[in-house]
């Protein structure tokens, strides 16, 4: 306990089904604790399960401050990238209060894809495609026929939709040229990389710096609809194994996604100064010459973070507070070995807006043990509950092998009402084995189509 007389206060930030694990996680503390949360809408998750929820602009300094005035919490748990990348950890430090979280300089891992890059460079950690950072119109036509096959990204934050593909998004040099140039002329520098080939995974690695834990491998679906097709969104579901890998997987990639984040989490000690303290989660791909890296970020994945959350066998808030001490070496952290499916239910337009997305209802009666829901962008209305044009809420399943966690899952995500759709082929055997059969394919030197990386 914090102190005689009151229980610790903490504070969850975010909109998100991540926020909301984060907040369910905090509730299973064995410490009694007064739970709070800052977000862009009432988010009905949160409000269910916090306190207060202080609605505002969350990348608003001035919000963020007159809210850590007005509660002195004595932990900030931050979800979402932005308000890493604007420095609120460092805010909050100022002011001795512990936060979940990497100051704005280490959160440069994520709000600048060429500094990521560099990283590894600097450090000789592998992992790096062929790539380069442009600033000069001049040399972006040259370096896209060298490589033939290549992706163009944005050097900054874009929610995961920035990224676009040669030969998917851009269907000739000309098209590609023309959004490159657009990023340099925004952003004063463009990075283009070669385009991989290979399955990706999600490792997310919990550390103060110097400590690691490194959480169960998650594969999550970007693209919209059925059989990956579709545009890309912010993440359409994901699933776990029991055994902490995946099943495209050999041992020798698993160990190489481990070193990989250690070693970048000691070179960005030295480069910063300072230990990195929070999730480093880092998006990686399986090639047939090894693994390599997409890109990293700077906190919880979403959806990964409800893959990982509800199997973690922990203090969750003990465990945070540790890691802000630079203690984590001290906790007694596992995972339990149960595979999990997440999938995402989003408005039927989604990742299109419309005007007037409806509502969205949830049958009565809490999740059990082995079956979540945790909701996501929608707003806490008079007597209902209103969507809004991003994700809604996602559904998880927890079983000893990933057909059961895929039928929980499955069977939540159809009971939603309202005007909304879902993946329903995360986590179905049909489609883990075309991810099987893919990788061994590249393996063996087989040709099959590009499935190039899109985060």
């Amino acid at each position: 306990m914090t102190s005689a007389t009151r229980k610790r206060k903490v504070l969850v930030v975010g909109k998100d089904a991540r926020t909301d694990a984060m907040a369910a996680a905090c509730l299973a503390s064995s410490e009694p604790l007064d739970l709070f949360a800052m977000s862009d809408m009432r988010t009905p998750g949160l409000i269910d399960k916090c306190q207060k929820v202080f609605v505002g602009e969350v990348g608003d300094r001035g919000f963020r401050g007159r809210v850590i005035a007005e509660l002195q919490p004595d932990l900030v748990l931050v979800g979402p990238e932005e308000p890493l990348a604007d420095g609120f950890v460092d805010d909050l430090e100022a002011q001795g209060i512990p936060a979940f979280g990497p100051s704005r300089g280490l959160a440069k891992i994520e709000s600048s894809k060429s500094w990521a890059r560099e990283i590894l460079d600097r450090h000789d950690i592998p992992g790096n495609p062929e790539y380069r950072v442009l600033e000069e119109r001049g040399e972006l036509r040259s370096y896209m026929e060298h490589l033939g096959d290549f992706v163009v990204k944005p050097d900054g934050l874009t929610a995961g939709k920035g990224v676009r593909v040669f030969g998917e998004h851009m269907k000739s040099i000309d098209e590609a040229l023309e959004y490159a140039e657009l990023l340099v002329d925004a952003d004063g520098r463009v990075q283009i990389e070669e385009r991989l080939e290979g399955e990706e995974f999600s490792l997310q690695t919990i550390t103060d710096g110097a400590s690691v834990i490194h959480c169960p491998l998650v594969q999550d679906h970007k693209r919209s609809f059925e059989g990956d097709r579709g545009p890309n969104t912010g993440g359409m579901g994901s699933y776990s194994c029991a055994d902490f890998s995946l099943p495209f997987l050999a041992e020798s990639d698993v160990a190489t996604a481990h070193s990989i984040s250690e070693r970048v989490i000691e070179a960005l000690a030295r480069e910063v100064g300072r230990p990195y303290r929070g999730v480093l989660y880092g998006g990686f791909i399986a090639t047939s010459s090894g693994v390599q890296l997409i890109e990293y970020n700077a906190r919880f994945g979403d959806p990964e973070a409800m893959n990982v959350l509800p199997l973690l066998q922990a203090d969750f808030v003990e465990l945070c507070m540790a890691v802000t001490r630079g203690e984590l070496g001290s906790v007694d952290a596992s995972f339990a070995p149960r595979a999990t499916v997440c999938k995402y239910v989003v408005p039927a337009a989604y990742p299109d807006t419309v005007s007037a997305p409806g509502r969205i209802a949830v049958p009565d009666g809490r999740p059990g043990e082995d079956a979540h829901w945790y909701w996501a962008a929608c707003e806490q209305e008079e007597g209902f509950v209103a969507l809004t044009g991003s994700r809604s809420g996602a559904a998880v399943g927890i079983g000893d092998t990933l057909d059961e966690a895929e039928r929980l899952a499955e069977q939540a995500a159809a009971a939603v009402e309202g005007d909304v759709r879902h993946r329903s082929d995360i986590g179905r055997p049909e489609v883990v084995e075309r991810r099987i059969e893919h990788m061994a394919s590249l393996r063996a030197g087989g040709l099959q189509p590009l499935r190039a990386q899109a985060a």
